[in-house]
């Protein structure tokens, strides 16, 4: 149980010949996305690899499903494989749901999401409001994507550094890539596809009613 909500909470707990111009797309794309997406939509695919122990191959759990967001605050992560839990931050407070041990978890968002690589995805809408957490360095281009790298301020936080990897679509720019590394070195890269771009959500769609006969924790 512990191992499945470590999974979901790392993600909460959350990114050449001429370098320089590579370098400096990278905070470009990250604030146009940061200003110009004010909510989104899209599928995904999580892989989790496990630090290697006793000279083993390290492990890897792979999961999908799919992600809503509306700024500022507001995010719902539906994971549909390999077995199905919800995430679910209204603004107030972080829920975690876990059919299968009938069971929510009830966080102080604020507190739960501090300095965590979510705040690319729903809260901060300028680049200046991430810098407040984290240093934003820029990263040389590769897979047809921009980098930058944030590496938060404080080092007694949940994570070592994120790297977003980014792209101007058609419609606008889009993160496609959500890679961090934990302070124990376990590694989790989200990987996003059929991008909505300001798609019309509702914010009563973040809304989170534990269901009947759940039982609530409140750590």
């Amino acid at each position: 149980m512990l191992q499945r909500r470590h999974f979901l909470l790392m993600v909460a707990g959350a990114w050449s010949c001429a370098p320089v111009m590579a370098q400096a797309d990278g905070l470009v794309l990250l604030g146009q996305f940061l200003q110009q997406v004010k909510s989104g939509r899209a599928q995904f695919s999580q892989v989790v690899t496990a630090v290697p122990k006793n000279g083993q191959p390290p492990r890897t759990r792979t999961s999908s499903g799919v992600l809503e967001f509306m700024r500022p605050g507001r995010f719902r992560f539906v994971y549909k494989k390999p077995f199905e839990q919800t995430l679910v931050a209204d603004g107030q407070t972080l829920w975690l749901h876990d059919p299968d041990l009938q069971q929510v978890t009830a966080r102080p968002q604020a507190q739960a999401l501090a300095a965590t690589p979510l705040a690319l995805i729903t809260s901060a809408t300028q680049l200046s409001g991430l810098q407040a957490d984290f240093l934003l360095q820029p990263e040389v281009a590769r897979d047809g994507l921009q980098w930058v790298r944030a590496t938060p301020r404080r080092a007694d936080g949940q994570i070592r550094h994120a790297l977003a990897g980014l792209r101007s679509g058609e419609h606008g720019p889009e993160l496609v890539v959500l890679e961090v590394q934990d302070a124990l070195g376990q590694r989790s890269v989200l990987t996003f596809s059929a991008f909505e771009i300001n798609p019309a959500l509702k914010a009563d769609a973040f809304q989170f009613h534990p269901p009947a006969g759940t039982d609530v924790i409140r750590p």
